[in-house]
């Protein structure tokens, strides 16, 4: 089983995305990883944790998080917290390059679907990458 979290700033972005990987063209791939996805109320996580927060509950729920913008700015940022805290068995973060492109481009949006899957289909051997960027 995948669990997706979706990150409290891109949700409209992973539904859209959530969407297509259940379309009949990938639904094969959706059924045979036996994707889950989350939200942050599902795992008791508010708009307000930090960075740090989230990405300890990620590893602790084995979540792969969807995000767009968590960065390094401050020592309990994303990048922070992946540099300090990741090892070999860590679940990757999925950061969108261009979240809002989701929306405006079919093509790019499909673009991440493939790539979303080609790594999910691939996902032990990219335990502890910390960071992997769609597409």
């Amino acid at each position: 089983m995948i669990r997706l979290l979706a990150d409290v700033n891109i949700e409209g972005h992973v539904a859209r995305l959530l969407a297509l990987m259940q379309s009949e063209f990938w639904r094969e791939f959706w059924e045979y990883l036996d994707i889950q996805p989350y939200r942050f109320p599902d795992v008791q996580l508010t708009r307000d944790d930090s960075d740090a927060r989230v990405w300890q509950v990620c590893q602790q729920m084995q979540l792969y998080l969807l995000t767009n913008n968590r960065n390094d700015d401050g020592p309990d940022s994303l990048e922070a917290t992946i540099r300090k805290h990741n090892e070999v068995s860590s679940f990757p973060v999925f950061t969108l390059s261009d979240a809002d492109r989701v929306f405006l481009d079919k093509d790019y949006a499909e673009r991440v679907t493939d790539s979303l899957y080609e790594k999910l289909l691939r996902i032990d051997g990219l335990r502890g990458t910390g960071r992997l960027f769609l597409p």
